[in-house]
């Protein structure tokens, strides 16, 4: 009976240990669980607690933004010509802001796919200056910007080298100085040329970082007129936008010849801007996310390289400047193509983009037609391969031209009515030019269309009253 007896007590404490030691694992795994879980739960606990104050449709509270006293909660950051707390004051007076290109029209897209477009980052999230590689890029980014390229047919991408840079405005200096270096055997300086009316970053940036190697040098059409560019042995770098801000024009090169080295920045060449009629094929192009998606704020841009020096010295000029994209950025921009991909190859995108641009472009021509004072650009329609049919551009921007004698300064006409553009002279051309911009968000673009209206019916009152009083003195007299 003892025997038997220390049998059962031995047999019963292996048992209790066996069980006890499984009621510690399932602990462990279940803590591990927890908190694998609570970090993600607490992230979007405290985003959705941000999204959710309320700020009257006039403007957007922001985790990062400025934490109110009273509450401890960010604040509204209201959208032009709102103010107050909860931005519900429509301020008196207010200048309609149609200078920046800010690309907010596509935020409603965004919020209609807000679970799949949101990204968790956590703490220690590629914490080292590499990739496991080497690199500086990552490859399933460069893969997904490959495969967005070849599902719109803008730009063939096979046998060339992608750079990742923070913004296109980047790039576009970083290519400059690159191609510049390419004759640095040459003793004369680099003219950098792009046909007016050009981008005025061009111009700024160029004089701006008033380099050894490289000068702004104008009007490229005016070179070829010349033949300028025939007679120097200097090298001679196009800049060419297409489509072409201000104007939405599809362009190519104006300079040919060996001496003659091209930039061609095609930020806006997506089909909710303008009809792709085939892929562009070019030694170097640069585009941009925030013309893409909408996302400036993450200055993210990439250029498509063909020569291999060229882009050796791109690489280095980015790795010296910047080292690279932040990795946070680049994670946000593989979920973001993720989203476009995924819905409908990207055509959902683009049409969204394209029916809002279309929407504005249509009440913004019905506007201006009524007027004798005011006139826009004209536009033609394209074939577009991406939406195989014929579809009329709806650019960026509307190039607005003061049609009267008197308002030469077309910048200063708008701004006196409240409305305050981007003047002509900054592109290269006359000041009886303004830039409006048309890609901000609805209730910018509704502002700007409501002055509109308003300074077009006071011109058609002004019309109708003239001929009363020229009546009234031939009565009189």
């Amino acid at each position: 009976m003892q025997i038997c007896s220390s049998k059962n007590i031995l047999c019963c404490l292996i048992t209790c240990s066996l069980i006890l030691n499984l009621l510690l694992l399932v602990n462990v795994s279940l803590r591990s669980r927890s908190w694998e879980n609570s970090w993600t739960r607490d992230a979007m606990e405290e985003a959705e607690a941000v999204a959710s104050i309320h700020c009257s449709g006039n403007g957007r509270a922001f985790l990062d933004g400025v934490i109110s006293a009273d509450h401890g909660r960010p604040v509204c950051e209201c959208n032009a010509c709102y103010g107050g707390s909860d931005c519900t004051q429509l301020l008196p007076d207010c200048q309609v802001d149609a200078d920046s290109g800010d690309p907010t029209f596509l935020e409603p897209f965004w919020v209609k796919n807000a679970g799949s477009s949101a990204v968790v980052i956590s703490g220690w999230h590629r914490m080292s200056y590499e990739f496991s590689d080497g690199s500086l890029i990552s490859e399933e980014l460069k893969k997904h910007i490959e495969t967005v390229h070849a599902i719109t047919g803008n730009a063939i991408t096979q046998g060339k080298h992608i750079i990742f840079g923070p913004g296109a405005t980047f790039l576009l200096h970083a290519a400059v100085h690159s191609l510049s270096h390419q004759h640095s055997a040459s003793a004369s300086l680099s003219n950098v040329v792009a046909s007016i009316p050009y981008y005025p970053v061009y111009k700024e940036q160029t004089e701006f970082f008033k380099a050894e190697d490289y000068k702004f040098s104008g009007d490229s059409a005016k070179w070829k007129e010349d033949n300028d560019y025939l007679k120097t042995s200097s090298n001679i770098i196009e800049l060419v936008t297409s489509p072409n801000n201000p104007d939405g024009r599809l362009r190519k090169a104006v300079l040919e010849g060996p001496s003659v080295k091209k930039v061609h920045d095609l930020a806006y060449y997506w089909p909710h801007f303008t009809p792709i009629p085939e892929p562009a094929d070019e030694d170097l192009m640069i585009f941009t996310l925030s013309k893409l998606t909408g996302h400036a704020g993450s200055r993210f841009g990439w250029a498509i390289v063909k020569d291999e020096a060229v882009y050796r010295k791109m690489l280095t000029y980015i790795e010296l400047t910047a080292f690279g994209v932040s990795r946070e950025t680049q994670l946000r921009v593989l979920k973001l193509l993720k989203v476009l991909l995924h819905n409908g190859n990207g055509k959902e995108m683009s049409e969204f983009g394209h029916n809002i641009m279309r929407s504005r472009w249509m009440k913004l021509s019905q506007t201006m037609s009524q007027s004798t004072r005011f006139s826009i650009q004209q536009l033609e329609p394209q074939y577009c391969s991406f939406f195989h049919q014929l579809r009329t551009p709806y650019p960026a921007f509307a190039w607005v031209k003061c049609e009267r004698e008197e308002d030469r300064d077309c910048y200063q006409v708008l701004k006196n009515l409240n409305i305050t553009g981007r003047a002509g002279s900054l592109f290269g051309t006359e000041n009886r030019y303004v830039r409006l911009s048309l890609v901000k968000s609805q209730h910018d673009f509704d502002l700007l269309l409501r002055q509109l209206n308003k300074i077009v019916s006071e011109e058609r009152d002004d019309v109708t009253v003239m001929p009363s009083i020229s009546s009234a003195v031939r009565e009189n007299t």
